[in-house]
């Protein structure tokens, strides 16, 4: 791949102009367009097609990954830079979970939002009920803010880990984010502002008749066997010094180690337990050996994927280790369990338009996926991913088939639609960001870590967008995701298949005595290009009938 020197922007001067342009057009006329057999293609992928039966079967497991701020335009980049660091031209790789045999998309408008918050899309795909802007876990009769509302009984909600463990199944949390964030909180809390984190923000706000989010999840969630990401910070008092960050507090106002609560609670119980803050503690555990652990490896979010290697030592887990481990705890009980993975990282490098970023954290999700697949049966385990929203990010500018992902629509002598100013374009662009403008971007290294791309509106923080999700699924009744849906389907089909919940006699695969079906779902499809027809296949139609 292509990659300049300096990541600055400046103007270019005529040399440079040329030096470049020589660059470009070297890796245009070298590239070679695979010689690709489309009808043989089609043909496989009708036969795979018409062979999915429909898996009917009572789901033991159910495993919801969840890539915050995955929309379908991160899912389209995050394919191609996946094929393209593998060194193919990207366009034709399929993510694992592109290879799930049923697909749906998801509505993400929050009940008085048009575009949403990670909380009320939380609540929804979580809980089953759409909710307002920024609430957890309560339904729309609470706003934002308004803490006795929340404490009424009647306005909240449980989830679908309180539904699982209602039935004797196990539970576990593991994202990037701060465990007190917007989706993992939304599996535990009942709150009327996702931002009252910890105590102290509560003090802010005046509100001290509410909980806050991390005393919820540690006082009265101790039903969650597996517990890991970040935000020690809202877990210890603020004289505690942060043991990785010596200039850094905890930030609780009531003065309690909320760690060595939950470790006392576990005493109380009996049960094996562990917690840790780094990587070393969460690799000393044996998960045959541990029924509760608590691993919060960051002071607030845990590293980007693309940092987390570079530590010497790494001193964080990956997703895909922290789902192994997470999957060997739970699955130790034999009713079987509910677990949320969430890639959080997603959605803040697209905050900071830092596009890289945001796509190898795609990656990092793919790869966790594929661990939890070699590791679970489709015959008794459900397993969807989605998104709770997407951004205003986007790929565009008719590049050649094969270009780099981060970098140019190609040398603007060789592009479809030449830019008006002659200053080559990005294929990858966001319409909101802390940097504005249109800058000649030659001499820029856009395949830097930490770049910055240049938005149309200045904001501090790009925004969410508000189109539908894409829903993924495979496993038992993962035929029901299909069409458009209202996201807070997503946790209704989750509970039917399990028979949990409202769900628990509905459905005659719920019946102890009901036998089960003599053809269950295919084994996912290859990464051969079956989502991708299938997908542009539909939307063709979609095109065509609005036209």
């Amino acid at each position: 791949m292509f990659s300049c020197v300096s990541t600055v922007f400046r103007m270019r001067s005529i040399a440079v102009a040329n030096v470049v342009l020589v660059c470009f057009v070297v890796l245009s006329s070298a590239f070679e367009v695979p010689d690709e057999d489309w009808n043989k293609i089609g043909a496989d992928t009708l036969e795979k097609l018409l062979n999915i039966k429909e898996n009917s079967n009572k789901a033991r497991n159910v495993i919801l990954f969840l890539g915050d701020g995955m929309g379908i335009p991160t899912i389209t980049a995050g394919r191609i830079y996946k094929g393209q660091k593998e060194g193919n031209p990207g366009e034709e790789t399929v993510l694992n979970f592109e290879a799930f045999p049923h697909t749906a998309l998801a509505k993400t408008y929050n009940v008085n939002h048009q575009v949403p918050d990670s909380a009320g899309t939380g609540t929804a795909y979580l809980c089953g009920v759409k909710a307002n802007y920024a609430t957890l876990g309560v339904t729309h009769k609470v706003e934002k803010d308004d803490c006795d509302a929340s404490l009424e009984d009647k306005n909240r909600v449980s989830s679908i880990a309180e539904w699982f463990n209602k039935d004797g199944r196990s539970t576990g949390i593991i994202t990037t984010a701060r465990l007190t964030h917007a989706t993992p909180a939304a599996v535990y809390a009942k709150s009327s502002s996702r931002y009252w984190e910890s105590d102290k923000d509560l003090e802010a706000s005046n509100e001290g008749k509410c909980k806050d989010i991390a005393a919820q999840l540690i006082e009265d969630n101790g039903y969650i066997q597996v517990l890991m990401g970040g935000g020690r910070r809202n877990y210890w008092p603020k004289n505690k010094v942060d043991p990785q960050y010596p200039t850094k507090n905890g930030t609780r106002v009531d003065n309690r180690d909320l760690m060595k609560v939950w470790r006392d609670m576990r005493e109380e119980e009996g049960v094996t337990h562990a917690d840790f803050y780094d990587k070393a503690g969460f690799d000393q555990v044996d998960p045959e050996k541990i029924d509760y652990m608590l691993g919060l490896f960051d002071y607030s979010h845990m590293q980007y994927e693309l940092d987390r290697v570079k530590q010497t030592p790494i001193n964080q887990p990956s997703l895909k280790e922290m789902t192994e481990k997470a999957i060997k705890i739970l699955n130790r009980n034999d009713k079987g369990y509910f677990l949320l993975v969430e890639a959080g990282r997603i959605d803040h490098a697209h905050h900071d338009a830092l596009p890289k970023k945001a796509l190898e954290d795609t990656v990092a999700l793919d790869e966790a996926v594929k661990q939890a697949l070699s590791m679970t049966d489709t015959e008794d385990t459900l397993i969807v991913v989605t998104a709770d929203h997407s951004h205003v990010f986007t790929q565009g500018g008719y590049p050649a088939r094969g270009r780099n992902i981060l970098g140019f629509v190609g040398p603007e002598s060789e592009v479809i639609e030449p830019t008006r100013d002659g200053f080559p374009t990005p294929i990858l662009n966001y319409a909101q960001g802390p940097v504005v403008g249109r800058y000649d971007l030659s001499d820029v290294d856009m395949e830097a870590d930490d770049f910055t791309s240049p938005a149309l509106i200045k904001m501090d923080y790009e925004t969410h967008g508000g189109e539908d999700v894409a829903v993924y699924a495979q496993g038992p009744h993962s035929h029901l995701f299909k069409g458009t849906i209202e996201q807070n389907v997503i946790a209704h089909v989750m509970g039917y298949s399990a028979c949990v919940g409202d769900h628990i006699q509905r459905g005659g695969h719920c019946s102890p005595t009901t036998a089960a079906p003599t053809q269950a779902n295919a084994a996912p499809l290859s990464a051969s290009g079956l989502f991708v027809p299938t997908m542009t296949a539909i939307l063709v139609l979609v095109t065509i009938n609005m036209s």
